[in-house]
Formats: C-alpha cells, structure tokens, sequence
C-alpha cells in the first residue's frame, strides 16, 4: 500500500556538476618555505577516487598557476578534504606549527604564517 504523500525522487539526467578549488601558497612559496609543485605532486598522490589513491582519471584534474593549484573535480568531492590533505602535507614537511591553511572565500583555501606577534604587543 503506498504511502498517502509520498513521491519519488527523480533525478535530472543532465550535465554533471564541475567543482573547482583553489589553494593558494603566495605567502610561503615567496619565502621559498615551500614548493608549489610538491603540493601539487602530494595532491596527485594523495588524493583518493572511489576509495583508491592515484586514480584521479577524469574525474579530478589538478593543475598548477604560478604559486595557486587548481583542483577541478566531477560529481562529489569535499574542499574540507582539500583542507585535510593540505594539513597532511605541512605536517609531513614539519611545517604545521607555522603555517595554517585558511578559507578565503566559498572555493578557495591559502597558506597563511601563524599571528606569532599578536603575543609580544600584550605582554
């Protein structure tokens, strides 16, 4: 017997929906604290389509602009894992306790220094 209400769901057979994500290492990249292109060496690596590592495929394209690297990606995919990928690779290069990973805007992430000032002017 059917449910009085209840309908289902149908899905629109359209184009697929194409996110584009930014991380941008100015700030470091100009003190040459890091190299964008190892960023977007462990970004390859790392990053993981239908469970497996190293299968971007179509799927996720990653490309690199001077010291910004662009993720595109199709169907679903998380800027938090972006997040969580960049912090791995400052924690592997011994750099977490300088550095912080901040959202500029609704697609973009940037590599800011910790406020280590801020602390001396209270004092």
């Amino acid at each position: 017997m059917p449910i009085k209400g209840l309908k289902k769901k149908v899905v629109a057979k359209g184009k697929k929906q194409l996110l584009k994500f930014t991380v941008d290492c100015q700030q470091p990249a100009d003190d040459n604290i890091i190299e964008p292109k190892d960023l977007e060496k462990f970004f390859n690596s790392r990053i993981k389509v239908d469970g497996k590592t190293g299968n971007l495929g179509d799927k996720v394209a990653i490309t690199r602009e001077k010291s910004k690297i662009h993720v595109s990606a199709e169907g679903a995919f998380s800027k938090r894992y972006l997040k969580y990928l960049s912090k791995k690779y400052l924690k592997m290069q011994q750099l977490r306790d300088f550095l912080r990973v901040v959202a500029t805007n609704k697609t973009s992430y940037e590599l800011r220094y910790f406020n280590i000032n801020e602390d001396n002017e209270e004092e």
